[in-house]
């Protein structure tokens, strides 16, 4: 949905103006209410490596007329035209970012009614980065480990989390010498200091939530908070919730802590290696979990009646690998990136109660009883025109500032961490993807800013991309 108009496009929308104010988006009276067909003719649905100038051909049919034909790139409106044959050119494919794109068309008869959309969903070669008119540079640098979580404080400072246990805050650009503090994280593998939630009305007086293994009375997960004065932490770690002992594995502790809109914590913790744990609800592992803010268990979860102890947290359940997952500020939506096994990545849609189905089922599914991914895209070699090996990040595009544009408000971002590109799920679209960004390098988080830039985690350093 790119806001920055096409200049071969202009005086074709100018000319169109008029003609298509003067058009209802609803039928007119006349007593037609067939709509129109549309189809596209070219490029066709899985062409690859688009390049250079693209003419996109359309067909439309009514059983009275068809008065205009409509071209979306990626959500956005192309043109309109009256002028059959239907069609548009790009001029220039490098100015998006290379990777999957989704052309659509639809058509509009006399009366006002549309056709459904046809689309095309292609991709763009080339090593274009990102599109035209964004930059992505260094932003803060010079922490001491890998950077595996970050959440944006209501001032613009960002807090990150540094995988050998420090907590680190970046004010205006600077990263803050001291700690704001340091946790005794046990490191390897997957293990590590992995989760950052400020708690709501985070101000200059609030708690900071981290979640991170600890060797403490043997090796498991953590959940604690510390007080927050500026930018060290006002007090000492309070320590509200230790999950069960962790098995020899050291991967799939899941990580992601965020708070909803109900106020209450919510933690993506893995099913350590161990699938058969996830549809359990005699576990916490493989689950999405809800606490309330003190680390209490609240009342209303949907397995309370059914468990006992640690597992009257349990809100959702079927999960492989959660380590990130967001809330849309405003809907409270939510979205939960399972790390895939070898086939598949997802972006589940959260909802109490849910079965998201592993181990039974990995990627789209029809089977009864599990909630479908509302996006699922393939490792290399997969049936998709877009390739990765382990979804990170995850961040609503609804700031404050849409310095964007608004084309791009209520977009999800995502990131995958083996492929090293952020895409943009499109889901008031049907849930589309488009390719945003190419980092070259091993993204691990993602947040935006109170600025409206897009900040990405990739190794020890944070970069900003902006327009």
């Amino acid at each position: 949905m790119l806001t920055r108009s096409l200049p071969s496009l202009a005086g074709a929308l100018a000319g169109l103006l008029a003609f298509s104010t003067a058009c209802s988006d609803s039928p007119t009276g006349s007593g037609d209410t067939t709509p129109p067909v549309a189809t596209i003719t070219s490029p066709a649905d899985g062409t690859l490596d688009l390049t250079g100038a693209v003419t996109i051909t359309a067909n439309a049919t009514d059983d009275v007329g068809v008065v205009l034909v409509q071209f979306e790139l990626d959500g956005t409106v192309l043109a309109q035209t009256a002028m059959s044959p239907y069609s548009v050119t790009i001029p220039a494919t490098a100015s998006y970012a290379s990777g999957a794109h989704t052309i659509r068309a639809r058509a509009r008869d006399a009366a006002g009614n549309w056709s459904a959309w046809a689309a095309s969903t292609v991709t763009f070669g080339g090593t274009v980065a990102l599109p035209a008119g964004f930059t992505r540079l260094p932003f803060a640098q010079g922490f001491g480990s890998f950077l595996t979580a970050i959440a944006v404080a209501p001032d613009g400072r960002l807090f990150v989390t540094e995988v050998g246990g420090a907590i680190r805050v970046v004010r205006d650009g600077v990263l803050q010498a001291q700690p704001f503090a340091t946790v005794a994280a046990l490191t390897g593998g997957e293990r590590g200091l992995l989760g950052i939630a400020l708690a709501p009305g985070f101000g200059t007086m609030g708690y900071v939530y981290v979640y991170y293994t600890t060797s403490e009375n043997g090796a498991h997960n953590r959940i604690s908070r510390f007080p927050a004065f500026g930018d060290v932490a006002g007090g000492a770690e309070e320590v509200l919730v230790d999950l069960p002992a962790l098995s020899a594995a050291t991967n799939h502790n899941g990580g992601g802590i965020q708070f909803g809109p109900d106020g209450k914590l919510y933690a993506g913790v893995g099913e350590n290696a161990n699938a058969s744990l996830a549809p359990l609800l005699t576990s916490p592992f493989g689950k999405l979990l809800r606490f309330n803010p003190d680390g209490t268990i609240p009342s209303d979860n949907p397995f309370v009646a059914q468990t006992t102890g640690i597992n009257r947290s349990i809100w959702a359940r079927g999960l492989r690998n959660p380590y990130t997952f967001a809330f849309q500020p405003g809907t409270g939506r939510l979205h939960i990136n399972d790390v895939g096994q070898v086939s598949w990545e997802e972006i589940d849609l959260g909802r109490a109660g849910a079965d998201y189905g592993w181990p039974e089922t990995e990627g789209a599914t029809s089977l009864p009883g599990y909630d479908p991914p509302i996006l699922a895209y393939g490792h290399s070699g997969s049936p998709t025109l877009f390739n990765g090996g382990a979804i990170v990040g995850g961040a609503f595009y609804n700031p404050p500032v849409a310095l964007f544009g608004t084309a791009y408000v209520g977009d999800y971002f995502f990131a995958d961490y083996v492929a090293g590109w952020i895409y943009r799920l499109d889901w008031e679209n049907g849930n589309r993807a488009y390719a945003f960004a190419s980092t070259g390098a091993n993204p691990t988080g993602l947040a935006v800013g109170i600025d409206g830039a897009l900040y990405v985690l990739i190794n020890t350093r944070i970069d900003r991309i902006a327009r």
